[in-house]
């Protein structure tokens, strides 16, 4: 088969052949039909300091965001058969740790990683734990199933854990606006926001925000955040914040704009310590802050189904290429560009 791989310790990466892999026990051979990038993927692309220190060897086939067909099941797989239409949840869980056996999988103390820890999804063929396939059933476009996994982290985020009762009615700020933002902001808008701010310097990803359903666009080198949804909130604040930039400011911003009793989801990743005024931005808020990894597993994949198969969300704006697994260099390039939000490839194609 065909396997985009990282191969040495430089930028880029090999499109080489390598024999199809054989799924063993507990596992599925799935037929990729499409797989998307994601930032871990430009991170292992590009061969940056984190992905340095957190790739366990070369080399390796990369990418874990998936769809395909399920070509054949290893020894003491009961629940998926042939030829269904899978989605893969790419935390591969122990099964055994403290927060798995509390039904907190997606937070393993032994979490590994699709595409990260294992041989990844860039690839005519993948090989899954059938524990982590999801079958993802009639109303959802092929295409759209391989983003089911970053989809995921926006519907979480969204929902927190108490549901997202908190959304119902509310104004809600999403802070940047790349592909998981663009996600939140819809996600927002169908679970009833009142008014919905999406916060995005890149002129297009804050255009492709109002398509999704955003009432005010706010760029905040122009304007200031905080100002912005005081005002349009008659200075209470927003009751949910989702943070998706990771930026240290912005951050700062998020809790600065949100309301008393609010709460923030962080997604976003820093890359250096944060400072926050804890006293008067949160402990006299009372405010909720509420770190946000992954999807809960699979409450998350039951929520995002019912909101893609139903279409209370359409993702197809943020699906903005496609590409053929040929011409991976052009996608890389164009999902770093800033010019891009979901770029897919397609190992078939």
């Amino acid at each position: 088969m065909r396997a985009l791989r990282k191969t040495s310790a430089r930028r880029g990466a090999d499109l080489e052949d390598i024999p199809v892999p054989e799924p063993g026990e507990g596992e599925v051979l799935v037929r990729v039909h499409a797989a998307s990038i994601c930032g871990t993927d430009l991170h292992i692309f590009d061969w940056n300091e984190w992905a340095q220190g957190r790739i366990p060897g070369l080399p390796m086939t990369f990418g874990h965001e998936v769809a395909g067909w399920v070509e054949t099941v290893g020894p003491e797989v009961h629940h998926v058969a042939p030829g269904a239409f899978v989605a893969a949840e790419t935390h591969i869980a122990c099964g055994i740790c403290s927060t798995c056996r509390t039904g907190r999988a997606h937070i393993c103390r032994n979490l590994r990683i699709l595409g990260v820890d294992t041989e990844g999804a860039f690839a005519e063929y993948v090989v899954v734990p059938a524990a982590n396939v999801w079958i993802v059933g009639e109303g959802i476009d092929p295409d759209h199933a391989s983003v089911m996994e970053p989809f995921g982290n926006a519907v979480h985020a969204a929902f927190g854990t108490e549901g997202g009762e908190d959304l119902l009615t509310n104004p809600v700020a999403v802070i940047g606006c790349g592909p998981i933002g663009l996600f939140s902001v819809a996600i927002a808008r169908a679970l009833g926001a009142w008014k919905v701010f999406a916060i995005e310097p890149n002129d297009e990803r804050r255009a492709l925000a109002g398509g999704m359903g955003a009432d005010l666009l706010v760029d905040p080198t122009v304007e200031d955040p905080v100002e912005v949804v005081l005002r349009e909130t008659d200075g209470n604040g927003a009751e949910v914040v989702l943070e998706m930039s990771g930026n240290a400011r912005a951050i700062d911003q998020g809790t600065k704009m949100l309301a008393r009793g609010g709460r923030m989801s962080l997604l976003g990743l820093p890359d250096a310590p944060v400072t926050l005024d804890l006293n008067d931005q949160v402990i006299f808020k009372e405010a909720k802050i509420l770190g946000i990894t992954g999807r809960e597993m699979f409450r998350t994949w039951q929520q995002t189904t019912t909101l893609l198969s139903t279409g209370r969300v359409d993702i197809s704006p943020v699906i903005t290429h496609r590409f053929g697994l040929e011409r991976y260099d052009e996608a890389f390039e164009t999902a770093a560009s800033g010019r891009a939000a979901k770029v897919i490839m397609f190992p078939g194609a």
